[in-house]
Formats: C-alpha cells, sequence, structure tokens
C-alpha cells in the first residue's frame, strides 16, 4: 500500500515539513532508509543518521531541531515514538482487514454462523453451534471447537486451537499455535498410587481486546470459568491453569507459570519465567521479577517481587549484597576462630 506524506501526518495528526505529496510505501530503520521508506527518530544516539538517511520521510518529535541540511522530509508529532507505533498499529490493521472470503478447503458446521467481512483461512474448521461475529479473521489451520462464541474484530493465526464452550470478546489476537480451553491438570490420587483424572466440566472467557501469545496455553475450569479481564496482554509460552483469574491490563512475559485458581490483579507486570502457586491472590499493580517464584498471596497493591522464593525486593537486594560477601565473610570468621 502506497500514501503520501500527507496522508501519514493526517493519521499521525502531525505536520509534514517538505514535500507532503511525495509517497511512502515501506517502513525503515532510520539508518537503513531508503526512497518509498519511512523511519522514526525517537532516541538521541540515531540523531546522526538523519542527515544521512535515503529515507522519503522521517517522523520526528515537534523538539527535535537540526543542525545540518536534510535530504528527507519530516513529519513533526508530539513525540516520534508514540507516533511511530500509532503508524505500526494503522498499518497493521489494515493488512489485516484487507484479507476477506473463504478459502477451500476450510468447514463450518451448518449450525454456526459468521459475521460480514470475515476470512477463513485453508483448512480451518470451525465447530457446531459457534456465533463469530463481524470482521472476524481465522487463519489456516485454525481450529474452532463446537460452541465457541468470538466478538467482532478478532484475529486467530495460523494453527490455534480454540476448544469447546469458549467465548472471546472483541478486539482480541490469538498468535499462532495457543490452545484455550484445553482441560485443566485435574487429577486425585489414589490409594493405589495411581491418579483418576477429574473431569474438567468448566470454560475459558477472554474478554474485549485480549492479546495471546504463540504457543501459550490457557486451560479451561474445573467448573465455571477460567477468566482473562479486558485489556490483558500474555506472552508467547505462558501456562495459564484452570479457573485462574487474570485482571484487566495485566500483562505476563514468556515461560511464566500460572497454578490452579491463582487470582491476578489489574494492571500487574509479570516478568518471564516467573512461577506463581495455586489458590493464592496477588493484588493490583504487583511487579513480580523475572524467575521469581510466589508461594503466597500477595495482599497490598503495588509490591515488587524478585527472587526465588520471592520476597520484597529491597529486602531481597540488601540479602544478596551480603550474599555475595559470603566467601570474605567466612575467611574472617576462620581468622577469628583461630585467634580465640
Amino acid at each position: 500500500m502506497e500514501f503520501t506524506l500527507g496522508q501519514v501526518a493526517e493519521i499521525l495528526q502531525g505536520k509534514v515539513e517538505g514535500d507532503e505529496n511525495q509517497k511512502v510505501s515501506r517502513l525503515d530503520k532510520i539508518q537503513e532508509g531508503k526512497a518509498g521508506g519511512i523511519s522514526f527518530l525517537a532516541n538521541e544516539k540515531y540523531t546522526p543518521f538523519i542527515y544521512e538517511t535515503a529515507a522519503t520521510a522521517v517522523i520526528v518529535s515537534n523538539t527535535f531541531v537540526p543542525t545540518k541540511p536534510l535530504k528527507t522530509n519530516l513529519i513533526r508529532v508530539e513525540d516520534a515514538y508514540t507516533g511511530f507505533t500509532m503508524l505500526l498499529e494503522a498499518y497493521a490493521m489494515m493488512m489485516k482487514s484487507s484479507v476477506v472470503g473463504i478459502e477451500e478447503p476450510s468447514y463450518m458446521d451448518s449450525s454456526s454462523q459468521m459475521g460480514e467481512h470475515a476470512y477463513r483461512g485453508a483448512f480451518s474448521y470451525i465447530g457446531k453451534n459457534c456465533k463469530i461475529g463481524t470482521s472476524v479473521k481465522l487463519y489456516s489451520h485454525v481450529h474452532i471447537g463446537d460452541r465457541v462464541q468470538i466478538g467482532d474484530n478478532t484475529i486467530i493465526h495460523t494453527g490455534a486451537k480454540i476448544c469447546a464452550d469458549t467465548i472471546i470478546g472483541n478486539n482480541c489476537e490469538i498468535h499462532p499455535g495457543a490452545v484455550i480451553g484445553s482441560d485443566g491438570f485435574g487429577f486425585a490420587p489414589q490409594q493405589d498410587g495411581t491418579y483418576k483424572a477429574i473431569p474438567q466440566i468448566g470454560n475459558v472467557i477472554l474478554e474485549d481486546n485480549v492479546s495471546v501469545g504463540a504457543n501459550s496455553t490457557i486451560d479451561c475450569a474445573t467448573m465455571g470459568s477460567t477468566l482473562i479481564k479486558k485489556g490483558a496482554k500474555i506472552d508467547n509460552m505462558v501456562q495459564i491453569a484452570h479457573n485462574v483469574i487474570i485482571g484487566e491490563n495485566t500483562v505476563i512475559a514468556s515461560q511464566t507459570g500460572i497454578s490452579g485458581s491463582t487470582e491476578i490483579g489489574k494492571n500487574c507486570v509479570i516478568a518471564g519465567k516467573a512461577g506463581i502457586v495455586g489458590h493464592i491472590k496477588i493484588a493490583d499493580n504487583t511487579t513480580i521479577g523475572a524467575n521469581t517464584g510466589v508461594s503466597k498471596s500477595i495482599p497490598t497493591p503495588g509490591t515488587t517481587l524478585f527472587g526465588y522464593i520471592g520476597f520484597d525486593m529491597k529486602n531481597f537486594l540488601k540479602s544478596y549484597s551480603l550474599f555475595k560477601k559470603l566467601g570474605s565473610i567466612e575467611d574472617r570468621i576462620r581468622e577469628l576462630e583461630k585467634k580465640q
């Protein structure tokens, strides 16, 4: 797709310095910019490239003042990084919305319904009694189980599996290989040492504007619902167990595991490889550092945890500073013992 600089400036609510009729069709790094491309300058260390770039235009903040002649056009906005992000979002949305129609072979049961402006990729499957909204995109090899509900403008990428009875809201995005609604990990130990599977008869609910990363899994509830509230963002390869509740606008990084029936508040930040035990509650605005293990409830909003097992970050850093000195402390103790 091709746009004039004037059109780009209108999207970004910015102003063109140069020829607003010149056209761009590509997004470039500023150091690799070529004719027909548009880039941005947000980090000062990249400033020298703006005087050398061959990009047709560069998005800059209103505060940028050139110290040498420029070979490129400028689009001035309040904040260059935010402006370029807006452009990426607009570009991605236009690319996604341009895909419509039904590829063959694909299958939708006659009892199911799908709204207008939808896309069904080759080898996609839609089971019985599903209700799928308008402008939904189901890419190749997507599986939609029976009685699934999907809201408007949701995108489900290649190979994702949406199991029976799952409910997905509007404007969600499920990335390749994700599995939503598979059985929770429920087994009852028997007297002979074996384990008996407990039927998992609940479902998963994703509210509006939720993103689920590639190869992540969200298990259905044993009873009731595993609930991911609106605006939550889940990275790749995250495991969310049965009956978990994730609060609004909470973000969870890769390889985190959350055990069953845990409730996480809103606006939390959970870094990569965190491990959280089951049946606890974590307060709003909690930050959990990478590789942190959480073994008990966090009742105080705004807490920051770090370490394994996680405890208050200030206490951890104080303890860690002593840990690094253990070798020299041991030597001093031995010397004192010899003097006794």
